[in-house]
């Protein structure tokens, strides 16, 4: 590259200057060498002025080969790329801004380099041009940094799986769209917050796991984290987030000194659902089975029926009571008729097929009549026939046939559900009252329960009990699906023993 020489006349400089422009000299010459990136500057005259740290890692020639030479062909470029390299950094002499170009350098050792450069004319006092700097990077290095902002910005904008970056104090400090809408607040609201102000539950594990990966790095798989928003805390709607942690450190730090984590996670909740019912169900199926295959065994159908309530109760409750029903008595002079009372058993809706236990005057009314005799089903008595041990684990215990009835009180769960021939559930709520399993003359700590009927060659023989502590959740539907397939074989047992009441 040609061109006129720099101008270096003008008076001399005042005294003090040649000491303020040595400082001036080494503070540029340090900032240079300090650079991320190559940089080489040429003179108006094509001579090379400077050439720091990083031209030099790049492309093998020192600072002291460099500068003073006219060019950089023969030597830093090929002859055959010579011209067009140096037109291109006449072009950004004579033109505003920055030019961006892409060149292949030589190396001391022979091997070509792709380069992207960035060249823009230096101008002296008065706007005069009086040079021209030229600062490249390999071509690899370059793309790696704009892959990198690109995906930043993918994440933050488009991705389909919440990314949250949290700062060293396990705050938030940049949200993508999809985590804000995932917790339900704004990008800008949960900046700053802790985690706490977010989540209900789960925020113990989630920060445990955020500082491990501040101490010790990222894990080595994805964790499964149950969580709860805190804006829907009332309804506790659990949801499971599949969650990946990357530790950030700072690239310009000659120690790595961490920045946060990227929290990274996908809602799960469905499919993790879907596989916790599709394994609940095989096991209820496997225990059906097994139990069919023990109680085949037994001699005693009274002990076939108890061998089906141990299979039944393992991983579905904590005790289990099946209660036979004795003869009905008959009605009293001026007892309202079989019709008349399932009618009024509907108006006072003791209990829906599959609700909860209804409480009030209608309870009590319906239960009423269900202890008395009145209505379709009508039942004088339960009597206990076979339970689970309420105090130690141990197999389940066929009772002695004393006729002495439980003394259920009226409107009891296991009256309604001989009534309605279904199952009902019951649960003493989020505080259970104290001596809510007393009242109901179940085992202490029980708070849910469930009542099937026990039927066989089409005769309602009685109800079967499932009774689980605060430990468990409250039954389901899916659960009286299960209790009813129990029912069924206990009562068919208990039929060929002669034990229900003809």
């Amino acid at each position: 590259m040609t061109g006129p020489s720099a101008d270096t006349s003008g008076p001399p400089p005042p005294d003090g200057d040649g000491a303020d422009e040595t400082e001036d000299s080494g503070l540029l010459a340090a900032l240079l060498d300090g650079m991320d990136a190559a940089l080489v500057a040429f003179a108006a005259d094509g001579t090379v002025t400077h050439w720091n740290h990083e031209a030099a890692r790049i492309l093998g020639w020192t600072a002291d080969e460099a500068v003073g030479r006219t060019g950089l062909a023969g030597w830093a470029v090929r002859k055959e790329d010579a011209d067009g390299i140096e037109a291109a950094l006449a072009a950004a002499m004579r033109s505003p801004g920055r030019q961006v170009h892409e060149f292949a350098l030589l190396t001391k050792d022979g091997h070509r380099v792709l380069v992207r450069t960035q060249a823009s004319a230096v101008r002296g006092p008065g706007g005069r041009v009086a040079g021209v700097y030229c600062a490249f990077s390999e071509v690899h290095t370059q793309m790696d940094l704009e892959r990198s902002i690109a995906l930043s910005e993918a994440l933050f904008e488009d991705a389909s799986w919440g990314v949250v970056l949290v700062d060293a104090d396990l705050r938030p400090a940049v949200v993508n769209a999809h985590a804000a809408r995932t917790l339900g607040v704004g990008r800008t609201a949960l900046l700053g917050r802790p985690l706490g102000d977010l989540l209900a539950q789960g925020v113990e594990e989630l920060e445990c796991a955020l500082q491990h990966v501040l101490a010790e790095g990222a894990p080595p798989a994805a964790a499964e984290l149950w969580v709860t928003l805190r804006s829907e805390e009332a309804e506790l709607p659990r949801r499971c987030w599949r969650s990946g942690f990357v530790r950030l450190a700072s690239p310009l730090a000659e120690e790595p000194v961490p920045l946060g984590v990227a929290w990274l996670f996908q809602d799960v909740t469905e499919a993790k659902r879907t596989e916790q019912d599709n394994s609940l169900l095989r096991f209820r199926a496997h225990q059906l089975h097994r139990a069919g295959r023990a109680a085949a065994e037994c001699p005693d159908p009274a002990e076939a029926a108890a061998v089906h309530l141990d299979f039944a109760l393992a991983g579905f409750a904590d005790h289990g009571l099946a209660d036979l029903a004795t003869r009905p008595a008959p009605a009293p002079y001026g007892a309202v008729a079989d019709d008349d009372a399932d009618d009024a058993y509907d108006t006072y809706g003791a209990h829906d097929i599959y609700g909860t236990e209804a409480t009030g005057d209608a309870r009590d009314r319906a239960g009423a009549e269900a202890g008395t005799g009145a209505g379709r089903g009508a039942v004088c008595a339960l009597v206990r026939t076979l339970a689970s041990p309420a105090g130690e684990p141990g197999p389940s215990e066929a009772f002695t046939a004393t006729g002495i009835p439980v003394p259920y009180p009226p409107g009891h769960p296991a009256f309604q559900a001989f009534q309605r021939r279904g199952p009902v559930r019951t649960s003493a709520g989020a505080a259970p009252a104290e001596g809510w399993a007393a009242a109901r003359h179940w085992p202490d700590g029980t708070v849910h329960g469930l009542c099937v009927v026990l039927r066989s060659r089409g005769r309602t023989l009685g109800v079967l009990t499932f009774l689980r502590s605060p430990a468990r959740r409250p039954f389901d539907r899916a659960d009286a699906d299960y209790a009813e397939e129990v029912a069924a074989r206990i009562a068919a047992c208990l039929d060929l023993s002669g034990a229900a009441s003809s």
